[in-house]
C-alpha cells in the first residue's frame, strides 16, 4: 500500500481560516471567487459620543442631526439637568453638550456635577444675551460654549477645544497623581532609612558602653573578657534590664569619676 503523501500547504485551521459548509462546496467545484479572503482592511475609528441636553424637543432635535451627520453618535437625550447628570454617568461620553437654561436642574448646576466628578467635558449652549451665565458656566467646569443658534461652524470647534482641555487637564492630573505617588514612596523610604540609621547608631551606642563596661569589670572584678560580657548578657536577661542601661550602671559605679574643673580667676 503507498504511503500517503503530506501535504506541504498549511490546513485551513492552521492557518486560523474558517470556513462555512457553502464555502467549502463551493470550492470543491472550483469556484473560487466564493470563497472569502481574511479582510485585513483596518477598522473604522470609533465614533465620539455625545450626550444632548436641551429642554426645546425641536432644538434638541436639530442638535441631535447636526452631530449625527458630522459623525458623532448621540448616546443619550436629556430634556433636564437631572436627566442630564443620570445619562453622562451612565454613558460616560465623549463629551456633553449642554443648554444654559433648563427646568428642574438648570445646565450650570448639572454642568457643576458633571465636572466635579470629573466625567466628561461640557460644551454650554447658550442664547446671546447671557455673557453673565457664560461666566457661570465656565466657573462651574464648562470646558467651553456655544450661542444659539447652533451652526456647525461654531459647535464643532467647540467640541474639539472642549475634548482637548479635557484631556489635556486629565493627563495633568494623571502627573499630578503619579508625582505624589512617587513622593510619597520616596518620604516613606526616606522615613525607614532615618528609622534604620537610628537603629544603627543607638546599637552602635550600646557596644561601645557594653565594651567599656565589659573593660571595668575585667579591671575591677577580674573577670576574664568572655566571663565579663556573659555576666552582663546574662544579667540583663534575668533581670530584664537594657544592655545600655546596665552597662551605664557599672560604668558609673567603676569608672573614674570625672574631674572637677577648676575655677580660673
Amino acid at each position: 500500500m503507498a504511503a500517503k503523501k503530506k501535504s506541504t500547504e498549511p490546513d485551513d485551521e492552521a492557518k486560523g481560516v474558517v470556513l462555512t459548509d457553502e464555502e467549502i462546496k463551493a470550492a470543491a467545484e472550483g469556484d473560487i471567487d466564493a470563497v472569502a479572503a481574511p479582510s485585513h482592511e483596518p477598522a473604522s475609528p470609533r465614533k465620539r459620543t455625545v450626550v444632548v441636553a436641551e429642554d426645546e424637543s425641536v432644538n434638541r432635535m436639530d442638535l441631535v442631526a447636526m452631530l449625527e451627520d458630522n459623525g458623532y453618535e448621540v448616546v443619550g437625550e436629556a430634556a433636564n439637568g437631572e436627566e442630564a447628570v443620570e445619562l453622562t454617568r451612565k454613558h460616560r461620553p465623549d463629551v456633553v453638550c449642554m443648554d444654559v437654561k433648563m427646568p428642574r436642574m438648570d445646565g450650570i448646576a448639572a454642568a457643576g456635577v458633571i465636572c466635579d466628578e470629573n466625567i466628561a467635558p461640557v460644551v454650554m449652549l447658550t442664547a446671546f444675551s447671557q455673557p453673565d451665565l457664560v461666566k457661570q458656566a465656565t466657573g462651574a467646569g464648562a470646558m467651553a460654549y456655544v450661542t444659539k443658534p447652533y451652526e456647525e461652524s461654531k459647535l464643532l470647534p467647540a467640541l474639539e477645544v472642549a475634548m482637548g482641555r479635557f484631556a489635556e487637564i486629565n493627563d495633568l492630573l494623571d502627573n499630578v497623581e503619579r508625582s505624589e505617588n512617587k513622593l510619597r514612596e520616596t518620604e516613606e523610604q526616606l522615613k525607614k532609612t532615618e528609622e534604620q540609621l537610628k537603629k544603627t547608631e543607638e546599637t552602635l551606642e550600646e557596644r561601645k558602653l557594653v565594651d567599656r563596661a565589659k573593660g571595668l569589670l575585667m579591671d575591677k572584678a577580674d573577670f576574664s573578657e568572655q566571663g565579663a560580657f556573659r555576666w552582663i548578657q546574662k544579667t540583663s536577661m534575668d533581670q530584664r534590664i537594657p544592655k545600655k542601661r546596665l552597662a551605664m550602671a557599672i560604668i558609673a559605679k567603676y569608672g573614674d569619676p570625672k574631674p572637677e574643673v577648676e575655677d580660673e580667676r
